[in-house]
Order: C-alpha cells, then sequence, then structure tokens
C-alpha cells in the first residue's frame, strides 16, 4: 500500500465541512473589511523567497521545497503567501488600480519542518494583504480584521502580542548593540545562534530553544532605538487598539522568522496549542515590494493558520448540510422516469439523491435517513400504473400522493418553501 507522504495529510469527508465552514466564514470578513480575493500559483521562482523572506532565515536555508526543472530553473513550493502577492501585484500593475489595495487569499503552503501537531509539512493559511497604506490605523484595522475572524470560529482566551520592528533608519543601531551583547555569549549559544549572530542577529530572538531564550533576558530592547517617526507610528497602532477594546501585551523579543517585516509585528498565540501557539502573525513590510522591482508602497498583512485554528474553533455538530429530497425508485422503468426530475431539481439548487443500484424500498429509506433527507419521493410499479408518486416527509412519517404530471411543479413548490 502507498501512503501518503510524511507530514502530508488527507482531509476527509467529515472534516473537509469544517474546512469549508471556516474557510467560508472568513471570506464573510474578508469582503466586509473590503477585501478582495487573488489566487496565486504554488510554484514560484526560487528567487523570488530568497530575496523577500532572507538568505539567512531558516525558511530559505532548511525548509523550503526547491527543484530544478526540465529547462534548468530553480523553482519552489510556497512556503509562504505575501512574497507571491506581491510578485503579482508587480507583474500585474495592480497597484495601479487605487490608492489602497486590499487583497485576500487562501490556499496550501509547504516548509520541510518536523510534522507535529499543528505543522505539517503542507499547511494552509488564510492571508490578508494591504498595500499603499503607511497609516498605523491600518496595522490596528487587520489585527482587528484577524481576531474577528478567530472570535468568529469560536476561539477563545486568545493573546494579542506586539512589538516595533523599526525601521531601515534606526534598526541599525540596535543591530549593532544586539551584536555586541551577543559576541560575549557566542560560545553558550545554538549551533543556529551562533550562525546568525554574524548573518542575522535579529533573527537569534526568534530562536525556540529554552536555553537560549534564557541567555537574552537582559538583551537590548528595540523599543529603546526606534526613531521619532517608528516610535509615533508605533503608540499610535497601540492607541487604536485600545479604542477598539482590543487587549494586547508588548513583547519586545517579538520577532518573526522573516527578513522583510518593518515597524508593527504581531503575533495571536492561543494557549491551547502547547508549544505550537501561534494562530495568527503578521506584520509591516513597507520595503518589500520595491526590493522586488515594484514601486515603493508600502505594505502590512497577516496570516492565520488553518490547521491551528481547526484545533481551538468551536463548531457546529454536524456541518453536512441535510438532503432536501431522496428518490427511491423501485425498478428500471421507474428510475429511467425520474432521471430527468432529479436534474431539473438539482439545477434549480435543491440537494437530490438517486438510487441507481435496485435496493430494497426499505434500504433506500435507510439511507435517506443516514443522508438527513426532509423528504423522500416514493415510485415503483404501483405508482407508475396510477399515474402517480408518494411524497414521505422523513421527520412525521406523514405521505402524500402526488400526480406525476404535474409532479415537478408540486416538488418545487413544497422543496422551496
Amino acid at each position: 500500500m502507498i501512503k501518503a507522504v510524511r507530514g502530508f495529510k488527507d482531509i476527509l469527508p467529515g472534516e473537509s465541512e469544517k474546512w469549508a465552514y471556516l474557510e467560508n466564514l472568513a471570506r464573510k470578513f474578508f469582503l466586509s473589511y473590503g477585501f478582495r480575493e487573488i489566487r496565486l500559483p504554488i510554484l514560484e521562482k526560487t528567487e523570488l523567497f530568497a530575496r523577500s523572506l532572507g538568505e539567512a532565515t531558516d525558511i530559505v536555508e532548511k525548509e523550503m521545497y526547491t527543484f530544478i526543472d526540465r529547462q534548468k530553473e530553480s523553482l519552489t513550493l510556497r512556503p509562504e503567501a505575501t512574497a507571491g502577492i506581491c510578485r503579482a501585484v508587480i507583474e500585474n500593475g495592480l497597484y495601479a488600480q487605487g490608492k489602497i489595495l486590499k487583497l485576500f487569499t487562501i490556499g496550501p503552503m509547504f516548509r520541510h519542518e518536523r510534522p507535529q501537531r499543528g505543522r505539517l509539512r503542507q499547511f494552509h493559511q488564510l492571508n490578508a494583504e494591504v498595500f499603499g497604506s503607511n497609516a498605523p490605523g491600518t496595522d490596528a484595522e487587520l489585527i482587528a480584521l484577524a481576531l474577528d475572524i478567530l472570535d468568529a470560529g469560536g476561539a477563545r482566551g486568545l493573546r494579542l502580542e506586539i512589538n516595533s520592528l523599526g525601521c531601515p533608519v534606526c534598526r541599525p543601531a540596535f543591530r549593532e548593540a544586539l551584536k555586541k551583547f551577543l559576541t560575549g555569549l557566542r560560545e553558550k549559544l545554538c549551533e543556529d545562534c551562533q550562525r546568525r549572530v554574524e548573518r542575522n542577529p535579529l533573527r537569534v530572538l526568534d530562536c525556540k530553544r529554552q536555553e537560549c531564550q534564557s541567555l537574552y533576558v537582559d538583551a537590548p530592547r528595540l523599543e529603546d532605538f526606534l526613531c521619532p517617526a517608528c516610535k509615533e507610528h508605533y503608540l499610535s497602532v497601540l492607541k487604536d487598539l485600545e479604542t477598539l477594546n482590543i487587549t494586547y501585551v508588548k513583547n519586545p523579543r517579538l520577532v518573526r522568522g522573516l527578513d522583510y517585516y518593518v515597524r508593527t509585528t504581531f503575533e495571536i498565540k492561543a494557549p491551547d496549542l502547547g508549544a505550537q501557539d501561534t494562530v495568527a502573525a503578521g506584520g509591516r513590510y513597507d520595503g518589500l515590494v520595491k526590493a522586488l522591482g515594484g514601486p515603493d508602497i508600502p505594505g502590512v498583512g497577516f496570516a492565520i493558520g488553518l490547521e491551528r485554528f481547526l484545533l481551538i474553533a468551536e463548531l457546529p455538530e454536524d456541518l453536512s448540510p441535510p438532503l432536501d429530497l431522496f428518490v427511491a425508485a423501485l425498478g428500471e422503468e421507474a428510475r429511467r422516469l425520474v432521471l430527468p426530475l432529479v436534474r431539473n431539481l438539482r439545477r434549480h439548487g435543491l440537494m437530490v439523491d438517486l438510487d441507481h443500484e435496485g435496493r430494497s424500498l426499505k434500504a433506500q429509506l435507510k439511507q435517506a435517513n443516514r443522508l438527513r433527507a426532509r423528504f423522500a419521493l416514493i415510485i415503483g410499479e404501483k405508482e407508475l400504473q396510477e399515474g402517480k408518486v408518494l411524497l414521505r416527509d422523513m421527520t412525521t412519517g406523514a405521505q402524500e400522493p402526488l400526480a406525476q404530471a404535474e409532479l415537478e411543479s408540486a416538488l418545487l413548490k413544497r422543496l422551496l418553501a
């Protein structure tokens, strides 16, 4: 037996309805906030991620699914969505459609990580991105959108952590101060952090090893190095969150694992998830579009991990919709008679199922119950001779005869009422 690739999971009936429920819920909120959907290819040129995420990040160094195609071009399964959305905005000139561009996408991402609860090698995200706005209010509104989606899905006990990563004006001074601090600890750091001290010292703050984190307690705080513009932006974001009655925790150690982030960065954590407790994260990436060859326009966005969202969501018991009508046709003549009827009812948007196996009436009605059918239509040899059918209410058991000549109109009247 051939099994699925490790870290890649089938989404089976019974589960898929939950996925669809949360995706549709998110779409409703995206649209209410003025976002439009964009659908991206899952394969991109490797250069896109190397340039946007940073070559010294774990994703580029260790986690990307990269291969050389037949034309000797390096391609990568997308590990995240923001870089691809930026590429699409530039390539298709979407930035020219208006000053503010709001886009969302839903789909799979790929990273070669160790599979565990809430973390798979093929995982799925809800992504929202805003281009063209420098306003701190946009950052706060995006955070509110992420929280609204999670709250509507029944996620409880969430914790919003927020920080400012500064900008190219103020971050170099912090980088040097941090590098100086880390140099004295170098021998005590893990292998990854030792390598990052030279190449990307901010990344050491994102290390998941507790022994490293304990060494960073007295490290310089980026907030103390913010330039006046970044400080004003950060304070304004916090003020807007307070106005929106959104509780937050300032986390001076919060950095994102990607190089393109500046200023606002945030994570939404769910304590019930254990070690992998971040269910949503995002921030501002004002220089990314320009770095990828586009105009100098700001950007800010977030991603919600669907697998983790599903672990903490409170969903209705049975999300599979009930059947409107089950047609129990007894015999080949009866089955052929109702075939056009079933097709026409489906064209009206009704959920209708028909037995093609020639099973007994008892077996067919049992199937109708399993499918939670509202009604069953019964037609056999006797009904064929009499020019009628029986319509059974599956809740009450009551039956009524309907004339075959006016069957479709009679069913539409009852089923669409």
